[in-house]
């Protein structure tokens, strides 16, 4: 169990069938009921961006576990990153994600309350969870649209999406189409988009991170994330 307040840990957890899973795990300070976030990550793997946005969420409060769905595979090389997403089983990556989310609804600190935030990739994974995880009360996808599409009828909780202007792989025009879908079957979709490239909150990348849109996007995030997750 990690120390509360501390840098992440890895941590097991079991699937719904038994399968021993790993992920990152870091718990806020304090003492009290806190909600968790399931945090999705990008096609590089779980790597220290995605451990330093572990922090900034145990940081504002929330519980926040990413599993491992490489599992310990990580690049920097954008060919092999493409190879290991386009290997990646989806149903299978689907399962560890519901199982994250109930692990972490388990855990002595949780409210019982969990959202889930994924960027690239794991924002394509937060729209899937939506339709096919009903335990979630909060989703927030980054400039991911998944393929193909979940059978959104099943979406229960309320999404706020992030896309960016100038993305050619996870276009503004079909988060628009999307949020119109979603709201034709009476769900709930905040969408923003911002003038930056894709993969705008990732500060290890100078050629695409926007400090602007990146802050006023997490700041949003954290903002949805309370008002459903208390």
């Amino acid at each position: 169990m990690p120390t509360e307040g501390a840098m992440t840990e890895k941590i097991t957890f079991t699937s719904k069938t038994g399968e021993l899973l790993t992920g990152e795990l870091v718990l806020p300070q304090g003492a009290d009921k806190a909600p968790a976030v399931v945090l999705i990550q990008e096609w590089w793997g779980v790597n220290d961006h995605i451990r330093s946005l572990l922090e900034r969420l145990a940081a504002a409060g929330f519980i926040a576990l990413a599993p491992d769905l490489y599992h310990g595979q990580v690049t920097r090389d954008a060919e092999e990153a493409g190879r290991l997403m386009t290997a990646l089983d989806k149903p299978r990556a689907l399962g560890e994600i519901a199982a994250a989310v109930q692990h972490v609804t388990t855990l002595p600190r949780s409210n019982g309350r969990v959202g889930v935030m994924g960027f690239c990739m794991g924002g394509a994974f937060a729209f899937a969870a939506a339709a096919t995880v009903p335990e979630l009360g909060a989703v927030v996808p980054f400039y991911g649209i998944p393929t193909p599409a979940p059978d959104y009828t099943t979406v229960r909780a309320p999404v706020l999406a992030h896309f960016a202007a100038r993305d050619e792989w996870a276009k503004a025009s079909d988060a628009d189409q999307l949020k119109r879908q979603l709201e034709s079957l009476g769900k709930s979709m905040e969408l923003h988009v911002y003038d930056a490239n894709h993969a705008f909150m990732n500060d290890t990348r100078p050629e695409v991170y926007h400090p602007e849109a990146a802050k006023l996007a997490w700041d949003r995030s954290l903002e949805f994330l309370r008002t459903h997750l208390g």
